[in-house]
């Protein structure tokens, strides 16, 4: 009686490129003869184009899998003709050969042979094309109404499912899965200039690649969400009148769609499901897909950078799209399933920090490799500025904990690319312990959920006390003021591509995600958000206007913080997902902006006001400060950096912090910002006072006298639609003005 494991699919698996006459839907045709494979070298890894011995051109591929008993590269023709080519040289676990002839555009994949022992983490079948895990360009797609059973290296369909991934499917799954192609590098980047912004002067802007452009009416239709279409000038017009120094770009990396999306008539649309680390994702390529998508995305970088604006990537390293036991066979799974993925003692079983099914050991020098070797591709050679490391906490465990000295995170701080560019985590996971928020070293910025979680509490009036308030506004020194870290370590943000818009924050209090097809369970029930009287959109205008005005403060209150701002796109224009807070997979209108709002004059005015606060934080380095407030005098007259203030206009008082408060007055001091300009001199900026109020009726609010100030100017009225009629108002020191009802007041002193 044979094992599970010892069982078999129906044969059906491709015949190598031996030169012999090969069968093609019944009829014989003659196989063209096999090229030479010479010794070529184990690095780089990947196929790399290049002059080989008597100037032969061609290309060397190497292929790390520890393993693998054999390994065959196989080129395809423009007719899908396969032809295996066995690499027979082995270095340091390295599979490499050099094929003379094979030119760029060439598609190629890799098969790997070897034990299939799933009980022990072996899962090596010879009869699935696999993705080179260095592919630079990935031509093809999977098939739109889900993926076949072929790119399963078990029987997936097995009669007895406890066992399915134990039976090794002989299927040839090359006909159903992309393949890789080789792509010539020849751009030096020397006509480029990268902005480099400072970290305390950038305002981030978090974008996806296809829905920034899909519907705008600038872009020509041919051009609309692809690489170009965000290069056009009709797109980068808009990023620049806003006054963003960079765009966070969601995963552009080449991902896969889930079977289960394809399967609903879906596709995961923000593309955290990645399977090539070095390819730009072909469906945003407007040029081709042969090594056409490499260059139209250099173009693109080229373009923002044109504009001063910075490129940062949102990349997944945390896992792939190969899932579980029970995902499909793409790349690492079939290279050497042991040596990519973290395993159970089980080690039929994933460990999965991620909850996708799987996740990167990045303990193990080859993935660490695989890893940092994608992130100096991308800086060095496609000229981005910074990544956005998704559950970054899963790429700090060593062999299981979170570790702050893990190797991943070594390696990123003496690396002379990587640690210069800007460094992003999101510091969560979801294993044990997996949440460390503000533990990541210097050199490391972080998304700060605990502001989110904050500033959304006081603008809906739900905060018990307002002492987490007050840190987050200043920088959340009690998070980040430790090992040389800085107030820019915290990326501040109100509203991200998961979970509501800024619009939807205020007109729903629940999710309605039923557009996905899972009975509204996916998405988080913990939104923190509140309707302003009736859930979803409504012809009450009362309510609606209302909404408007909680989005001023929103965005007043993120753009005065101290940190790093990032802006969701869309949230400037009042762009809604009507109720969705989990459009990973609206590939359509509720996924992308709609250009229309700016047409109206209150989506207008939304936009206008958002532009001017990010003008008005670059004018005032006191905005934007590189080190913590001290909080103590920095005058003889006793005026300190910061302060708090009640309405009463009294300074704070232990007790204070403590008590529910609507009203919150903030002082900020430019009078001795510390640090010195790039010429040496002492940077002095304008003071300003900023009172925020969330209470549901206007309310007195006294302003601070000498020495805080004589006379105090209105710069921002967040009650006002339009902004134009709010400067220039001007109160002396020691009288009670009015504060509308939810409403911030900037007041600069004069």
């Amino acid at each position: 009686m044979t094992s599970a494991a010892e069982q078999r699919a129906p044969a059906g698996g491709p015949a190598a490129g031996s030169g012999q006459p090969a069968a093609v839907n019944g009829a014989r045709r003659a196989v063209p003869p096999v090229p030479a494979v010479w010794p070529g070298t184990p690095t780089p890894l990947g196929a790399r184009f290049r002059t080989g011995p008597d100037g032969v051109a061609g290309t060397n591929f190497a292929l790390w899998a520890a393993g693998a008993e054999a390994v065959r590269v196989c080129l395809f023709d423009e007719g899908g003709r396969e032809t295996q080519l066995p690499l027979t040289e082995l270095t340091h676990e390295i599979w490499h050969g050099f094929v003379p002839g094979v030119m760029p555009g060439q598609r190629y994949g890799y098969r790997v042979d070897g034990r299939w022992d799933p009980w022990t983490g072996a899962r090596w079948n010879p009869a699935k094309l696999l993705l080179d895990p260095y592919a630079r360009a990935v031509d093809g797609e999977f098939a739109s109404s889900g993926l076949s059973p072929q790119v399963y290296g078990h029987v997936r369909d097995w009669p007895d499912q406890s066992v399915a991934d134990t039976v090794r499917d002989e299927r040839d799954s090359a006909p159903y899965v992309p393949k890789g192609v080789v792509v010539h590098d020849d751009d030096d980047w020397s006509d480029d200039r990268r902005p480099k912004t400072p970290w305390a002067d950038s305002v981030i802007y978090e974008l996806h690649v296809r829905g920034f452009t899909r519907l705008h009416p600038g872009v020509p239709e041919e051009l609309r969400g692809t690489y170009a279409g965000l290069a056009h000038p009709a797109a980068i017009d808009h990023l620049v009148r806003l006054g963003v120094t960079a765009v966070e770009l969601l995963p552009v990396h080449q991902f896969a769609h889930e079977d289960h999306l394809l399967r609903r008539g879906l596709r995961n649309y923000w593309g955290y499901n990645s399977i090539g680390y070095f390819a730009p994702h072909a469906a945003y390529a407007a040029s081709g897909t042969t090594g056409q998508q490499v260059g139209e995305f250099k173009r693109m970088v080229r373009a923002l950078h044109a504009a001063g604006i910075e490129v940062i990537l949102d990349v997944v390293y945390n896992h792939t799209a190969e899932a579980g036991e029970l995902g499909p066979t793409l790349s690492l799974k079939g290279i050497d399933n042991r040596g990519y993925y973290r395993l159970q003692d089980d080690a039929r079983r994933y460990a999965d920090y991620t909850g996708c099914g799987n996740t990167l050991h990045v303990v193990r020098p080859q993935v660490l490799r695989l890893i940092t070797d994608s992130l100096r591709y991308w800086v060095t050679e496609m000229g981005v500025d910074g990544f956005r490391f998704d559950l970054a906490a899963a790429l700090a465990r060593s062999m299981h904990d979170v570790d702050m000295l893990s190797p991943f995170l070594a390696v990123i701080a003496q690396d002379p690319v990587l640690r210069r560019v800007k460094l992003i985590a999101e510091p969560w996971d979801i294993g044990s312990g997996g949440y460390q928020v503000g533990a990541f070293p210097p050199l490391w910025t972080e998304w700060n959920d605990r502001y989110r979680n904050a500033v959304r509490d006081f603008w809906r009036h739900a905060l018990p006390d307002v002492r987490e308030m007050g840190y987050r506004l200043s920088g959340s020194s009690d998070l980040y003021a430790w090992g040389g870290r800085r107030p820019y370590a915290s990326v501040n943000f109100v509203t991200a591509h998961d979970g509501f818009t800024l619009r939807d924050l205020v007109s729903y209090e629940s999710k309605h995600n039923e557009a996905n097809g899972e009975d509204n369970r996916d998405g988080t029930d913990d939104n923190r958000s509140w309707n302003c009287g009736a859930e979803g959109e409504t012809d009450d205008e009362g309510v609606r206007a209302l909404r408007r005005r909680q989005l001023r403060n929103l965005l007043t209150t993120l753009l005065l913080s101290t940190g790093v701002p990032m802006l969701v796109a869309g949230d400037e224009l009042g762009r809604t997902q009507r109720g969705n807070n989990n459009a990973y997979c609206q590939d359509n209108e509720i996924g992308w902006l709609d250009w229309s709002l700016l047409e109206q004059p209150g989506w207008r005015a939304l936009f206008d006001l958002t532009s001017r606060l990010i003008a008005l934080r670059h004018r005032h380095p006191v905005l934007r400060r590189r080190a913590f407030f001290s909080g103590r005098a920095q005058t003889a007259d006793g005026l300190r950096d910061l302060a708090w203030f009640t309405a009463r206009g009294a300074e704070m008082t232990e007790g204070d912090w403590y008590a529910p408060a609507a009203t919150l007055g903030m002082y900020l001091s430019g009078r001795d910002i510390p640090g010195r300009d790039e010429r040496g001199a002492p940077v002095v900026d304008d003071s300003f006072l900023a009172v925020l109020h969330a209470g549901e009726g206007p309310t007195g609010f006294v302003l601070p006298g000498p020495p805080w100030a004589q006379r105090y100017e209105v710069v921002v009225d967040t009650s006002l639609e339009e902004q134009e009629r709010a400067p220039g108002t001007v109160h002396r020191a020691g009288a009670e003005i009015t504060v509308p009802a939810r409403a911030v007041l900037l007041l600069r002193v004069v």
